[in-house]
């Protein structure tokens, strides 16, 4: 039997987007089937927050693309401790902070770090992909790399550390993001110039939610290629620094070009 009043325009609306609109209710409440989703999403943010980061398997992944590897840990001893202590997540471990001191010092324009943060799921899931998606534009440009750092219990200011301990000209930190409740593995990525411990969140570029569903994977490298070659063109990253690479992407400016390359 057709609706009288016409289709219900929330269905169409709700298949747009993983938001959660159009519920329906089930007299005051919602509708069993959206408590228990709620629920199951919830379960799986919490999941991503906890789930341990299986660098190893990371590590083969990233290293199948070309890339070295190396791990360090943050001061923070555990997850638990981790989550309630965030200023231990941005500081190395002492182990950690000597083992990058001790390295042989070669030239790097853009540091690699591979971080665990908030969400392991995102690492797990994207890292790989989005480092296939920019090795390319890092070859084009020329920059050297140095190891990809895979960093345990790190918050998004390990990098500072991280890229002063190797003297590096800016350094990017993939990192897992905050889950949400329809997103428990995105991806962000930070990218800072001349990192060195106490600089601020003014001072970074941040792209976030890098996932399948969100922002893709060749998109995000393109971007960041985009933003690392205008920080060292510039020598700047932060407030001071936008995001136009789209406009490389008009007709009036040719094929597309990296700054720096």
């Amino acid at each position: 039997m057709s609706d009288p009043f016409g289709p219900d325009p929330w269905i169409t609306l709700s298949r747009l987007t993983p938001a959660r609109i159009g519920l329906g209710r089930a007299g005051a409440g919602l509708p069993t089937r959206e408590v228990l989703a709620f629920s199951l999403a919830h379960a799986r943010a919490r999941d991503a927050v906890h789930a341990p980061f299986d660098a190893e398997a990371v590590g083969a992944a990233i290293q199948a693309l070309g890339f070295e590897t190396l791990e360090v840990a943050s001061a923070a001893p555990d997850r638990a401790t981790y989550l309630r202590r965030p200023d231990l997540g941005r500081a190395l471990s002492p182990e950690s902070l000597e083992a990058l001191r001790a390295r042989p010092k070669a030239p790097i324009d853009l540091a690699i770090v591979v971080a665990d943060g908030l969400s392991s799921a995102a690492v797990h899931a994207q890292a790989a992909p989005l480092l296939g998606a920019l090795k390319p534009l890092i070859d084009k440009a020329g920059w050297r790399t140095g190891p990809v750092v895979l960093a345990h219990q790190a918050r998004v200011a390990l990098g500072d550390a991280i890229g002063e301990a190797l003297g590096v000209r800016a350094v990017v930190v993939l990192i897992g993001e905050r889950p949400g409740l329809s997103s428990p593995d995105s991806l962000g990525a930070y990218l800072t110039f001349a990192p060195r411990v106490g600089r601020s969140d003014a001072e970074r570029n941040c792209l976030s939610n890098i996932r399948p569903e969100g922002l893709v994977f060749e998109e995000a490298a393109f971007k960041l290629a985009w933003l690392a070659g205008e920080a060292l063109r510039l020598g700047l990253t932060g407030v001071g620094l936008k995001d136009e690479s789209d406009l490389a992407r008009l007709p009036s400016s040719g094929a597309l070009s990296l700054p720096g390359a």
